[in-house]
């Protein structure tokens, strides 16, 4: 794929841009992905030091799971 990329490239000079930005928002949208699956308190990878994270919640955290739950906003 990489190879017909570069034929493209050389065959359209004008199409390096596109490759350009497409390759730059592909790996935006990834690193962002990752900083949220790495760094977000919503998520828990460890299961065994923190099998129930709910459990932890203060009486002023405030999660909504669906709109159904909020009727002033459903």
């Amino acid at each position: 794929m990489l190879r017909q990329i570069i034929g493209q490239a050389k065959k359209h000079p004008s199409l390096i841009p596109l490759f350009i930005f497409i390759g730059a928002g592909g790996t935006g949208a990834a690193l962002y992905v990752t900083r949220l699956a790495l760094f977000n308190p919503d998520v828990s990878w460890d299961r065994k030091n923190n099998p129930e994270p709910w459990n932890k919640l203060g009486p002023n955290d405030h999660i909504c799971l669906s709109l159904s739950q909020l009727p002033h906003l459903a």
